[in-house]
């Protein structure tokens, strides 16, 4: 088990790529502190073809500074089949956390590549509103080009703070984006990662809506062609949603 100490972990993301697990070495494990209450954001991207690996977060219960059996007693886990990309997104309070991405191919001999994105934005709730949003864009729901209306139901927490969904449009395209289905308060923002480095950079948000309680929440009008994120996020505890994306065509390119 490899072990890397990140320090203190702030807003500003820290990417780790091109980083390989194998059959002698298959687990690394992240290090990290938090110094108030954040949002710890983790994306796990880029694993290789015909492999899979997973990603667990632990908090360091005893204060000892090594993920021991005792940390292992509660924790978080994204493990999803394949090469998905996993994310994790979790509230909470100041601490050392440990992130564990582990290989997850019993078909495979050779090494498993993968990328891993961390951060720590302001805890969901907190103003300005952006300050809360997860600067990291994992493809966790894939809708692929759009080409009628799709509809998807989720739901976010203090143990999910964000779900994102990855489309795409095309030519003559548009979409509206609704979401609704509330019992508290969450938002949405849509970002075009134009530099495809799976990171939330300035200028790559397009377009977003924050309204307060559990109003509807709409971007309209989306008719560029080209590849997007949409994030949903959480403001003030669990809900369930409903989010549409409402396909149009258009008589431009």
């Amino acid at each position: 088990m490899a072990l890397f100490n990140l320090g203190t972990l702030g807003s500003t993301p820290v990417v780790k790529s091109n980083f390989t697990l194998s059959t002698t070495d298959p687990t690394d494990v992240f290090q990290f502190k938090i110094t108030s209450g954040k949002n710890i954001n983790l994306s796990l991207t880029d694993i290789s073809a015909g492999d899979d690996a997973d990603i667990r977060l632990f908090r360091d219960a005893n204060n000892n500074g090594v993920l021991d059996n005792f940390d292992r007693i509660s924790g978080l886990v994204s493990n999803r089949g394949s090469n998905q990309d996993d994310a994790i997104n979790f509230k909470t309070s100041s601490g050392t956390f440990f992130a564990e991405v582990s290989r997850f191919a019993p078909g495979s001999s050779g090494t498993v590549g993968y990328d891993l994105a961390l951060s720590a934005t302001a805890p969901s709730g907190t103003f300005p509103l952006s300050a809360s949003f997860s600067n990291l864009l994992p493809k966790e729901f894939v809708l692929g080009n759009l080409s009628g209306d799709v509809t998807r139901f989720g739901n976010i927490s203090n143990t999910n703070t964000a779900d994102v969904y990855s489309f795409s449009l095309g030519t003559f395209e548009g979409v509206n984006i609704k979401l609704d289905g509330l019992s508290t308060d969450a938002d949405i923002r849509l970002i075009r990662d134009f530099n495809n480095n799976r990171i939330v950079d300035a200028g790559e948000e397009i377009a977003s809506s924050t309204k307060s309680g559990i109003t509807s929440e709409l971007i309209s009008n989306i008719n560029l062609s080209g590849d997007y994120f949409l994030q949903v996020t959480e403001f003030s505890g669990n809900t369930n949603y409903k989010v549409t994306f409402d396909h149009f065509t258009t008589p431009f390119a």
